[in-house]
């Protein structure tokens, strides 16, 4: 880092410790912008890297090899660094406000705070299901999860609810931690029973046949149960109950279904479409207010993307070149996302299945 002594001249603002952040602080810590003071407010501390978590929960990876520490980094970029999370920002006024901090004013602002689990109008789900977003959150109550299947005696039913990439991936994962946990207590590791349920007509429907076809082998082979065509509407403690009248009994739920957004970027003004996504331009700009940029799963280009941290990762340098220029006056860079982009969805093992457009690959 390259220390300054010019004047402040603009505040720039971060707000959470995604992806895109990641590299615009890295980026502006190999070139700082004299004047320019950064700000970091993050709910998290260390940031998990999405990409891992299959991983993680599998046993494959520990703590520090899946999460990134945002102190060093933003020391590096010469950041102010602020443990809250977020709930409201006055757009006229430009300062955010935290609970328990004094509202911090801001030139430019920069979003970056992920999604969470579409399950607002589901009764029981904050009540007895595990959402796989916020993951911090997740991998607490994850660990919480392990630590009752390894003292269980007798079956285990765990539901996994969505089936996309994110609930396909965490099915798999989930069932190996655990059936290794159990055979470590030397218990039988076929007592743990899986299913996964989706309101779509197939897994992965977004997928090519490719994909779905070797998943679906996949879930035979694992003897993981797939119910298709029923959407959930009810979580108890003992059961998943779904719109077709059917239920699943269940001693865990994993909750992994569409993603939505959090509140406060609809409540502070911004513009925001159907799901309370940030709407955004090329630029990845806010199409309400040209001070503010988004990015990642809460921001909804004109040309929508699926929810994936690989975009976020796309997306961060030229969040941190547009935000130089919005602060330097220069002219911003379009961000142009991929139409076909390569995929992998993990099986588990350390294993992955590869897509791109209509090819698949299984290593």
């Amino acid at each position: 880092m390259q220390k300054t002594n010019a004047p402040i001249v603009k505040d720039l603002v971060l707000i959470g410790g995604g992806h895109a952040h990641v590299s615009v602080l890295k980026r502006f810590g190999m070139k700082p912008l004299p004047g320019l003071r950064i700000t970091l407010i993050t709910r998290d501390i260390h940031t998990p890297y999405s990409g891992m978590l299959p991983g993680y929960v599998a046993g494959h990876y520990d703590y520090d090899d899946s999460h990134i520490d945002l102190g060093p980094l933003a020391r590096f970029a010469g950041a102010r660094l602020y443990h809250a999370e977020v709930d409201k920002v006055d757009l006229e006024r430009k300062l955010i406000y935290a609970p328990g901090r004094p509202p911090v004013a801001y030139d430019i602002l920069s979003i970056n705070i992920g999604s969470r689990p579409n399950s607002i109008d589901v009764p029981g789900v904050d009540e007895h299901a595990l959402a796989a977003k916020p993951i911090d959150i997740f991998l607490q109550k994850w660990q919480q999860l392990v630590d009752r299947v390894r003292v269980t005696d007798g079956p285990f039913r765990i539901v996994v609810v969505g089936g996309g990439a994110g609930g396909v991936e965490l099915a798999l994962s989930t069932q190996l931690r655990l059936q290794n946990t159990l055979r470590a207590e030397g218990k039988d590791p076929n007592q743990l029973q899986h299913t996964l349920i989706t309101a779509s007509d197939r897994i992965l429907p977004t997928h090519n046949a490719g994909v779905r076809e070797r998943f679906e082998r996949i879930f035979a082979e694992r003897k993981i149960e797939i119910k298709t065509g029923a959407r959930v509407n009810e979580v108890t403690a003992d059961c998943v109950r779904a719109d077709d009248g059917s239920s699943i009994g269940s001693d865990a739920v994993i909750w992994v279904t569409t993603a939505s957004s959090p509140g406060w970027p609809a409540h502070s003004g911004l513009a925001v479409d159907s799901g309370g996504f940030i709407q955004v331009d090329k630029y990845l700009q806010s199409l309400s207010h040209e001070n503010v940029f988004a990015v990642g799963d809460v921001a909804e280009l004109r040309d929508p993307r699926p929810k994936s941290g690989v975009f976020a990762v796309r997306q961060g340098p030229i969040l941190a070149d547009n935000l130089r220029a919005a602060a330097t006056g220069m002219s911003l860079r379009p961000y142009r996302a991929q139409r076909n982009f390569l995929g992998l969805i993990s099986t588990g093992n350390q294993y992955a299945v590869a897509s791109r457009g209509n090819w698949s690959y299984e290593s």
